[in-house]
């Protein structure tokens, strides 16, 4: 799909204060001028942004992220957890038919940017279509990596691969959502996806492969030395993206004049091994890493659902360069370094 250069509607909230930068070239960032012009912009903008799902990992990064850039931030959550003193709540659970609508009644509708963080099946993005695409300058849908097929992968995996899953997992669910975007791009496409890798950093559990993902115990079990139970010995490539990385890349969506109608693979700037991710963890915390490996096809004969981890997950970001988008820069062993610190500050 060739790239395109936003054009704002003329009721657009900002339509006025950001013109398009025209170009017929793929990557049209890459020309000095439109880069320093979309930078110098971006640092003056102040914007009006929505989330949906604000107090999740993610979202909760991004809420904290646009705060620190002056941002006006309200979120649609379902008032769970508390959401930071700034923020604008507004209390709606989606999967009520017509709560989120009538939650909105009360707004005004006109966002620079809604991020859609929660977005899972079908008629959620049906309804971001539905509800935005008249009120925002842009809409941002956060989907994942595992909307490929596993066993149809490229090294590096590009963006236009055609090879997706169908079936009732939850990538094939996030992989529909995205369809309905492509289905409503003749009248609207000012929306951008995203597919992140596995993601990291405070907020959220550390692991990143079974038997160990997101494990709840496994800083204990580092700190005890106990054996690590890793499919395939952890041999899998992967490039985790740091979460405060992701956030100012989704945030910057708004910014870029190419990002129309279009995917990007989202991951940081290190390729590693998996069990390089357990071996970095106890390194910083002085401690020797034992690892037990797990056959392969043993696994997937037991968890068939779990083949999305099992294989190797890397990417090109040249495109996010390319489109003016920020690109991911915290390296593994910085970003697990902080990760760690915020356990330790719990």
């Amino acid at each position: 799909m060739p790239h395109k250069a936003i054009s704002p509607d003329n009721d657009s909230p900002q339509a006025k204060k950001l013109p398009p930068v025209k170009s017929d070239m793929p990557g049209c960032c890459l020309e000095t001028a439109p880069r320093a012009r979309y930078e110098k912009i971006k640092g003056l903008a102040k914007l009006r942004i929505l989330i949906l799902g604000g107090s999740g990992f993610v979202s909760g990064a991004i809420v904290r992220r646009a705060l620190a850039l002056g941002h006006e931030v309200s979120c649609v959550t379902r008032g769970r957890r508390p959401l930071p003193p700034k923020v604008q709540a507004i209390q709606a659970d989606r999967t009520v038919p017509g709560e989120l609508e009538i939650a909105l009644q009360n707004q005004s509708l006109d966002y620079d940017l809604v991020v859609d963080c929660i977005g899972y099946k079908a008629a959620d993005a049906r309804q971001d279509i539905t509800l935005f695409s008249k009120h925002c300058r842009h809409l941002a849908f956060i989907s994942s990596d595992f909307v490929y097929d596993p066993s149809k992968r490229q090294f590096p995996q590009p963006e236009d691969n055609p090879y997706f899953l169908t079936d009732d997992s939850y990538g094939a669910h996030k992989r529909r959502c995205e369809l309905e975007f492509l289905h409503a791009e003749p009248h609207f496409s000012r929306w951008s996806i995203y597919r992140p890798c596995h993601i990291y950093g405070p907020g959220s559990r550390l692991g990143c492969l079974p038997k160990h993902g997101r494990d709840p115990r496994l800083l204990e079990r580092l700190l005890k030395e106990q054996p690590l139970a890793l499919v395939g010995a952890g041999k899998y490539l992967q490039q985790p993206i740091f979460v405060d990385d992701l956030a100012e890349l989704i945030l910057s969506s708004v910014f870029s004049p190419c990002c129309n109608a279009q995917f990007y693979n989202c991951a940081g700037p290190d390729i590693i091994e998996s069990v390089r991710y357990y071996e970095i963890l106890a390194e910083l915390l002085q401690r020797r890493l034992n690892v037990e490996e797990i056959p392969v096809m043993h696994y997937l004969h037991e968890y068939p659902e779990h083949k999305s981890f099992l294989c190797h997950r890397i990417y090109d970001l040249a495109k996010i360069q390319q489109d003016c988008l920020a690109m991911p820069q915290t390296p593994i062993e910085k970003g697990l370094q902080i990760h760690l610190e915020s356990l330790s500050e719990q």
